[in-house]
């Protein structure tokens, strides 16, 4: 067992010995200093906020290892073709998980504009903070509500020539900054020749024709969906 620093003895309580000793590796490569604050508590992981040693702030997500819904992420990243062989079991599955979400954002970044991922490890995705951090797109309404559902769609559509579908696509995984779309949470996201992308991408457009027919008419919204349907 690693001997932690002073400080690390708070977070004994919080995470498992696993999550613990994996922070601690990270933090041992450089990557950061010291957790910060909690961001977020989800259903599948926790997040916080991160010191580095240039004074920079970045994003540490935790997925959980013992009350994650297993079986949802096993149906999820069986169908990805790059998951073919996965065996369905909770630790491979919750690693293969955490893999896939840097992969995601590895090809992501290339078409538009997402947090930079940074490394990963087991159970634990280190990646770049956007804003101080942004609030979600629930929470921060657009002062321009068309213009924004625009460069949404533009991403979506980016997204889509680059060949991958986001997967979870709402106003919990948009995050308003500067009023512009910042995609976030990428762990569903998945290849468009997977055999399930299809409809996955089809209820993205959905998820955002809810949002937006709260905001605009629904003619404004369905001509600003069709180039993406």
């Amino acid at each position: 067992m690693p001997k932690y620093k002073e400080e690390w003895k708070v977070y004994k309580n919080v995470f498992s010995e696993f999550s613990l000793r994996t922070l601690f590796k990270l933090s041992s490569k450089g990557h950061f200093e010291e957790l910060l604050e909690p961001i977020l508590t989800g259903k599948e992981a926790n997040i916080f906020s991160a010191n580095t040693k240039d004074d920079g702030i970045i994003i540490v997500k935790i997925y959980r290892l013992e009350n994650c819904n297993f079986n949802k992420m096993y149906q999820y990243i069986a169908a990805d073709p790059r998951y073919l062989k996965l065996k369905k079991q909770r630790r491979a599955t919750v690693f293969s998980w955490t893999q896939r979400e840097f992969k995601n954002l590895m090809i992501a970044q290339e078409a538009i504009k997402v947090p930079t991922p940074i490394a990963f490890k087991n159970n634990i995705i280190l990646m770049e903070m956007i804003g101080e951090p942004a609030p979600m797109l629930k929470d921060a309404i657009p002062k321009n509500p068309e213009l924004f559902m625009k460069k949404i769609v533009q991403n979506v559509k980016k997204l889509r020539e680059q060949g991958l579908v986001h997967a979870d696509l709402s106003e919990f995984n948009i995050l308003n900054h500067d009023e512009k779309p910042i995609f976030i949470d990428f762990s569903q996201a998945t290849l468009t020749k997977a055999p399930n992308a299809k409809e996955l991408y089809e209820r993205d457009i959905n998820n955002i024709r809810r949002f937006f027919k709260k905001l605009l008419s629904e003619k404004k919204v369905d001509n600003l969906l069709k180039s993406v349907q």
